[in-house]
């Protein structure tokens, strides 16, 4: 099942039911405000991001829309911290793309 980004807020919604936004929020180890700008359609940085989906218990590959790569030990972590200026294909495209390095290092070390 791929739930797209824009519909993370409303599983919120949906989640925490008759919860408040501060209990929520502190379930999820956020702020109540951060909390409020997800739901009305923000899009979280990765940090707030993996504590929702933790919080949700949705794998983040299944709102990023990609399979995640098999565990390699020394794989690299991405973190992108929240930029207005970065709309949501530039930030897809920038974690395909190490993926794709990821993948080809593995490839590379494998091959020698």
């Amino acid at each position: 099942m791929t739930i797209r980004i824009d519909q993370l807020g409303q599983l919120i919604v949906e989640r925490r039911g008759g919860l408040g936004v501060r209990a929520a929020a502190a379930e999820i180890g956020t702020s109540p405000a951060t909390l409020s700008r997800i739901e009305n359609g923000q899009i979280p940085d990765l940090e707030t991001f993996s504590k929702i989906c933790k919080w949700l218990n949705v794998s983040p590959s299944e709102i990023l829309g990609f399979q995640p790569p098999a565990h390699q030990p020394g794989a690299a972590a991405v973190h992108f911290r929240k930029d207005v200026t970065l709309n949501q294909a530039t930030g897809t495209s920038l974690g395909n793309l190490i993926v794709a390095a990821q993948a080809a290092l593995r490839a590379r070390a494998q091959a020698g």
